[in-house]
């Protein structure tokens, strides 16, 4: 029985003895087996290619490769000793086309390398250099020019945790704080003369928040979930506008328009409406289905056919509002004014009318209207 020993071409470490039995294919693969690559050629030495089994020796040495030509094991990484008499690995990495000589800081994937003895590494040469840089000296130096998030999954690649950190917290640190300042009268302006008249405006979520907005034209404007709270709105249109969720208290809406206007779950407290008209000639309803409207200040308001839907009006002033035909069904109305409002035809079916005034009524009353 024959032996021989095997290495992975181009090196001459972590060799394994081997039987030699049978075909050269089935040489290759214990070769396989042994060293964990996909072996496809043999050489001998002087790099000769094996193609017969016949050919081999006892004792003999071959050098295994997965295709690739043979290289000299004596182009190897060599042993330096440095001045302190240590001991130091060198190795050549190619890295996406561009050679980089250093000592062994990195473990080396795979055992393919070019016709010059370098380990070949696919991975982006411009994000490596950062890295091995850092190994040198410790210190993380990028280059203008070169994409931070690139040398960080490089050093995710290379296993690198350390630097991965550092890596994060520059992007984080790098990134410019999120403006949350509201948004001004001369900004918003800017913003609407820039837009064409039969475009919609989408101003969902912004922060208008103490914002001078009065006497504009904000017709069919989305202020969904918008911050609008201490807003000077008066005399403003919002005809059709959407509020849905808005955020309204403490705003000052007096004399607006809001003929339309979609203000379901929104936020009004402490807001003061006086003297608004909710009433749309073409019959289209303002809708503020479950708005907190809790001590707002509507006094004097057109709201005909308005949908006030399980809405909170505690200690609210509606005083001489015009809510014929109103929505109010189970509507909170404790402690309410409605002194002088029209409510004929309103529907306050399951309110509560606890404390709420009705004095000077325009109209009467009558029971079948509230039930609580």
């Amino acid at each position: 029985m024959r032996r021989v020993t095997l290495f992975i071409n181009g090196t001459s470490k972590n060799g394994k003895v081997v039987a030699v039995y049978g075909t050269l294919s089935d040489l290759l693969s214990v070769a396989s087996n042994k060293l964990g690559i996909k072996a496809s050629c043999l050489y001998n030495g002087k790099g000769g290619l094996i193609d017969d089994i016949a050919l081999i020796r006892d004792d003999d040495v071959l050098y295994v490769s997965e295709g690739d030509p043979f290289i000299d094991p004596q182009n190897e990484a060599k042993v330096t000793s440095d001045q302190h008499g240590a001991h130091t690995d060198w190795l050549t990495l190619n890295i996406g086309g561009r050679p980089f000589t250093t000592t062994r800081y990195l473990y080396v994937w795979g055992n393919k390398r070019d016709e010059h003895g370098a380990y070949l590494i696919d991975r982006s040469p411009e994000y490596f250099e950062p890295i091995l840089n850092y190994l040198r000296h410790g210190q993380l130096i990028i280059n203008e020019g070169i994409n931070i998030r690139g040398v960080l999954e490089e050093a995710r690649f290379f296993g690198i945790e350390q630097l991965a950190e550092q890596l994060e917290v520059a992007i984080k640190n790098s990134q410019p704080p999120e403006d949350h300042s509201p948004i001004s009268r001369k900004e918003f302006v800017r913003f609407l003369l820039a837009t064409p008249t039969k475009s919609e405006l989408r101003c969902q979520g912004l922060n208008f928040s103490g914002a001078d907005l009065s006497r504009l034209d904000l017709r069919y404007i989305n202020f969904k979930m918008a911050n609008l709270s201490r807003c000077n709105l008066t005399h403003a249109n919002l005809c059709c506008s959407n509020l849905e969720r808005a955020d309204l208290s403490g705003a000052n809406l007096d004399g607006a328009n809001l003929q339309g206007v979609k203000m379901l779950c929104s936020n009004a407290e402490g807001a003061s409406l006086k003297g608004c008209n909710f009433e749309d000639p073409s019959g289209l309803k303002a809708n503020l289905e479950g708005a907190n409207l809790k001590g707002v200040d509507m006094e004097g308001s057109q709201m005909t056919g308005i949908n006030l839907r399980v809405a909170t009006l505690k200690n609210a002033k509606l005083k001489n509002c015009n809510l014929r035909g109103a929505t109010l069904a189970g509507t909170d109305l404790e402690n309410c004014d409605l002194s002088g409002c029209d409510l004929q035809e309103a529907n306050l079916r399951g309110s509560n009318v606890k404390g709420a005034i009705f004095e000077e009524m325009l109209t009467p009353l009558h029971m079948s209207q509230s039930v609580r």
